[in-house]
C-alpha cells in the first residue's frame, strides 16, 4: 500500500464520503435500519438536509455538536453534516446516566445537544430531561434539540484535513474519562486502511452494531464501509437473535465485533458444534483481548477465520490487525498496518529486544491532536518526535506479529512478581463454562496486592468456584493464580461490551474494607 499516494489523495472532509458515491453511484444502497433503506444520493440528500438544520440552529464552524442517540441513519447524517459546516461531532451513546451526559456536554463546551430518540427510550428521556424541541432531517425524520448554549466558544478552524473533525470521549474504564480529538486526516486514513484491508468492494453488506459513539464504530465500522462504497445496516444494540436473522435474512458478508458480542453467540448457540450457513467472508475482533479458545469456537461456528486487532482511541483507533490472506491461529494481534511504525521500550525508552516484552509506541497519521482542554494529560502521553505512548505493554516477533501483554497501569504486584491479568483471563476463558472474565489486582497489607478473578458463566455448563481454582492451578505458577474468584451473572460493562475494571477494581476493594 502506497500510504504517501493514500495520504495525498485524503480529502479535505468527512462529508466527501458520501458526496463521491452519491455522484458515481447514486442509486447504489448506503444505509439500511429496521427496514428502511437509502441509497447514497438518498443518504447525501439528508446530509444536506441536516447541515441546514445545524445552520437554523445557530451552530458555527468550530464549535461542538453533541448527538445523543444510539447507532441509526439520522446519526451518520449528522456526522457527515457537522463535518461539511467544520463543526466538531460529539457522539454520546443515550444509555449514559444523566450524570455522565452533563458531564461531557460541559466539557465539551457543546453549542446544541442534539437527541435521536426515534430508537432510544433513553435518548428520549435525555430529551425531556433538558426540555429539547422537535427539529427534522429531511428523509429521516424527527428528532430533539436541544437549548442553545450561548456561552459556547467556537474554535479556529483550519482548511486543512488537520482539522478536528470528532470529540470521542473515553469510557473511563481505568480513569478519568478524556476527550480525544481525532482529525478527518485521522479518521479518513483509518477508514481507507481498514476498508482496505478487509479487501471491501461495493457488493459487501457490513453489521454495523458496535456503538458509532465509540472510535471502532465510528472509524472502522461506518466511514470504512462506507469509504469504500458498500452498505451498512445499522442496529442500536446487539441481541444474538439480531445478529442470527441479520447473518440470514441481510446474507451480511462483513461482521465486526468485540469477543463478548461471539462468547454470547456461542453462548445461546449452545456452541460450535453446528456451523451457522452465512455468507460472511471476513469477520472481525477487536475493542479487547481475543482468547485463542474463543478465537477457534467461532471460526468453527462461523466457517470463516475470525481476524483480530488491536487499537485504542487516541489512534483513531486501529494500530495493528491480521490479515485476510493471511489469518493466524495464536493470540497475536496482528502486525502494524500500513503508515503505523512502532517501538517496544524499557521504563528508560529505550527499545527491548525482539521477542521481549515492553511498552508500545506507535506513530503514524492516526494519532491524535491530542485532550481537548488537558495540555498536561496530552504531553503525558506524548513523547519526542510524535510518538505515542499506549500505556500498553506488548512483544513483538521476528516476523513483525504484536502480541498484547497487558496494561502497563494494570499490572499486578504479588509477592515481588508481576501479573497481567490477561494472562489469567486467558487461562480462565478457555475453560468451557466461562463465557468471559475480567482479573484485577487488590491491594493488601505491606503493600503487596492480591489477584482477584471476577467470571461469568454459562449456566448450561455448571461448574463450581473449587473446580475453577483447581482447573487454574494446573495452568498458571502459583504466583498468577487468583486469591478468590468471585461469579457474577454479568460483568459490567460499557455499551461497547468492554468490561469495566474500575467498578470491579472498586468492588474488590471495598470486600477488604469489609
Amino acid at each position: 500500500m502506497d500510504i504517501p499516494a493514500l495520504l495525498a489523495s485524503l480529502p479535505a472532509r468527512l462529508s466527501a464520503i458520501p458526496a463521491h458515491w452519491a455522484a458515481r453511484t447514486p442509486e447504489a444502497p448506503a444505509l439500511h435500519e429496521d427496514g428502511r433503506h437509502w441509497t447514497y444520493a438518498q443518504l447525501q440528500h439528508s446530509v444536506d438536509s441536516a447541515a441546514q438544520l445545524l445552520h437554523s440552529l445557530d451552530v458555527r464552524a468550530g464549535d461542538r455538536v453533541m448527538v445523543v442517540g444510539e447507532n441509526c441513519a439520522q446519526q451518520v447524517a449528522l456526522i457527515f453534516a457537522a463535518a461539511s459546516i467544520d463543526a466538531w461531532i460529539v457522539n454520546v451513546n443515550a444509555r449514559l446516566s444523566p450524570r455522565e451526559v452533563d458531564t461531557i456536554f460541559a466539557h465539551a463546551g457543546a453549542r446544541r445537544v442534539l437527541f435521536l430518540n426515534n430508537n432510544s427510550p433513553e435518548a428520549a428521556a435525555h430529551a425531556a430531561r433538558r426540555g429539547a424541541l422537535p427539529a427534522s432531517i429531511d428523509g429521516m425524520g424527527g428528532l430533539l434539540a436541544g437549548e442553545l448554549n450561548t456561552s459556547a466558544v467556537a474554535e479556529n478552524t483550519v482548511a486543512s484535513n488537520e482539522q478536528v473533525a470528532a470529540l470521542i470521549y473515553t469510557t473511563g474504564t481505568t480513569g478519568q474519562s478524556k476527550g480525544v480529538m481525532l482529525t478527518h486526516r485521522n479518521l479518513l486514513f483509518i477508514a481507507a486502511v481498514s476498508s482496505t484491508l478487509r479487501g471491501l468492494t461495493r457488493s459487501d453488506r457490513a453489521y454495523g452494531v458496535l456503538p458509532i459513539s465509540h472510535v471502532y464504530g465510528l472509524a472502522s465500522v461506518t466511514l470504512g464501509t462506507l469509504y469504500a462504497g458498500a452498505s451498512l445496516y445499522l442496529v442500536p444494540r446487539f441481541t444474538t437473535a439480531g445478529l442470527l436473522a441479520a447473518l440470514k435474512d441481510d446474507g451480511l458478508t462483513i461482521v465486526q465485533g468485540v469477543p463478548a458480542m461471539y462468547a454470547k453467540l456461542l453462548q445461546t448457540l449452545g456452541g460450535a458444534d453446528t456451523p451457522l450457513p452465512t455468507q460472511l467472508r471476513f469477520a472481525y475482533a477487536g475493542g479487547s483481548p481475543l482468547a485463542p479458545s474463543l478465537k477457534r469456537d467461532v471460526e468453527k461456528l462461523l466457517g470463516t477465520p475470525l481476524h483480530n486487532g488491536y487499537g485504542m482511541t487516541e489512534s483513531a483507533p486501529t494500530i495493528s490487525q491480521t490479515r485476510l490472506e493471511t489469518p493466524r491461529h495464536d493470540d497475536s494481534v496482528g502486525t502494524p498496518i500500513p503508515g503505523v511504525a512502532v517501538r517496544v521500550v524499557d521504563v528508560a525508552g529505550n527499545d527491548v529486544a525482539q521477542g521481549e516484552p515492553g511498552e508500545l509506541w506507535i506513530h503514524g497519521p492516526n494519532i491524535m491532536a491530542g485532550y481537548y482542554h488537558e495540555p498536561a494529560m496530552t504531553a503525558a502521553t506524548m513523547r519526542a518526535g510524535g510518538w505515542l505512548n499506549t500505556g500498553d505493554m506488548a512483544r513483538q516477533d521476528a516476523d513483525g506479529a504484536l502480541f498484547i501483554v497487558g496494561r502497563t497501569k494494570e499490572l499486578i504486584i504479588r509477592s515481588g512478581f508481576n501479573v497481567y491479568p490477561l494472562e489469567v483471563e486467558t487461562a480462565l476463558n478457555a475453560h468451557p463454562s466461562v463465557v468471559q472474565s475480567a482479573v484485577v489486582g487488590r491491594s493488601v497489607a505491606d503493600g503487596n496486592e492480591e489477584v482477584i478473578a471476577y467470571v461469568e458463566l454459562d449456566p448450561r455448563q455448571p461448574v463450581t468456584v473449587a473446580v475453577l481454582h483447581d482447573y487454574l492451578a494446573h495452568t498458571l505458577s502459583p504466583y498468577k493464580c487468583p486469591s478468590a474468584i468471585i461469579v457474577m451473572d454479568a460483568l459490567p460493562a460499557a455499551a461497547t461490551g468492554k468490561i469495566l475494571k474500575g467498578q470491579l477494581r472498586q468492588m474488590a476493594q471495598l470486600a477488604v474494607a469489609k
